[in-house]
């Protein structure tokens, strides 16, 4: 056995990442929200079992699954470009914990206007925090950026909110619950492109199949960002839209109606439930490693790359990021 890991692939994927259910299985096994709770101390030691692994030096003893998980707490807790640890809260595996009580109270508290304002601004500051601790580390974020990015998502998304509520009034009680789903879209849409705005100003490398540096691309970029940008709103959107009408429904039961307390809690409680599935299959919807022909670059681009590979590079690869 130690002979056979000694040569083991720790970085090589588990599952199929051309496939749709293989990167769902991959985040599922990433984002897992026990990796939370995990001890600093055996964080470190996982680190230092993966990096001897990618040098060939398997401890005496080690078992795969030893491996397997040692990965996949490295890949839940460290930073992929840096290796450094993540803060805790920020870690795409505390998405649900986190998620999941902002959530819940976002759609409950929905009626009353500081309610709106502050659980809005509870959700972007998680938000940045998030967008920060999975930011590209070859294009440094400085402290300018970060505020104002976060000043600019928090304003869209209380704006948002509370421009929707007083239009919505003399709606139906169910329209006023999906305010907050309105809001987040919107915010995502502005936070994540003004938090990776670097990459769209100075571009990001793109690479051939053999990872071999082909250049700059802010067509990329935008590319990768977009996709980013879908994905975060598809995490949100079934429990945003799909819990209100669930809990519409409930709170006209004689027993919700004596037990107002609970409404809350079984909010955040669906809301994790919910959660717990879309993390994983809302960053599965597109490949880490995103594709694109060399065509759809910039015609500058596109000139250096057939002038040093003539026609053999037809299309470029970079990582989209989370």
């Amino acid at each position: 056995m130690e002979a056979n890991l000694s040569g083991f692939n720790i970085d090589a994927p588990r599952w199929d990442q051309c496939t749709f259910l293989g990167r769902v299985k991959h985040f599922f096994n990433i984002t897992d929200p026990r990796t939370v709770f995990v001890s600093e101390q055996e964080l470190d030691l996982a680190k230092v079992l993966v990096e001897k692994s990618r040098m060939g030096v398997v401890p005496p003893g080690t078992q795969l699954e030893q491996l397997l998980y040692a990965k996949k707490l490295y890949d839940s807790a460290f930073h992929p470009d840096t290796g450094e640890k993540m803060n805790v809260i920020g870690r795409m595996s505390f998405q649900v914990p986190g998620g999941m009580i902002i959530t819940g109270f976002m759609l409950q508290f929905y009626r009353t206007m500081p309610a709106v304002i502050f659980w809005q601004w509870v959700n972007q500051s998680f938000n940045a925090l998030v967008n920060y601790t999975n930011r590209n580390a070859a294009f440094p974020t400085s402290l300018r950026q970060m505020a104002l990015s976060y000043f600019t998502a928090t304003t869209t998304a209380v704006a948002t909110a509370v421009g929707m509520n007083m239009w919505t009034k003399k709606a139906p009680p169910l329209v006023g619950r999906w305010v907050p789903f309105a809001a987040v879209a919107a915010a995502n849409c502005v936070n994540i492109p003004m938090m990776r705005q670097q990459e769209l100003i100075q571009g990001i490398c793109v690479k051939d199949r053999n990872q071999n540096e082909l250049g700059r691309s802010q067509r990329a970029a935008a590319v990768g960002i977009t996709q980013v940008v879908i994905s975060r709103i598809t995490m949100a959107a079934p429990g945003m839209i799909l819990l209100p009408v669930i809990m519409e429904r409930l709170e006209k039961l004689h027993l919700m109606k004596k037990v107002k307390m609970l409404h809350a809690p079984l909010q955040v409680l669906l809301s994790g439930c919910f959660l717990l599935f879309m993390v994983p299959v809302a960053c599965g919807l597109f490949p880490q490693e995103c594709e694109l022909p060399v065509s759809y670059l910039e015609p500058e681009l596109q000139d250096t790359i057939k002038a040093k590979y003539g026609e053999h590079v037809p299309y470029v690869y970079f990582n989209k990021g989370l």
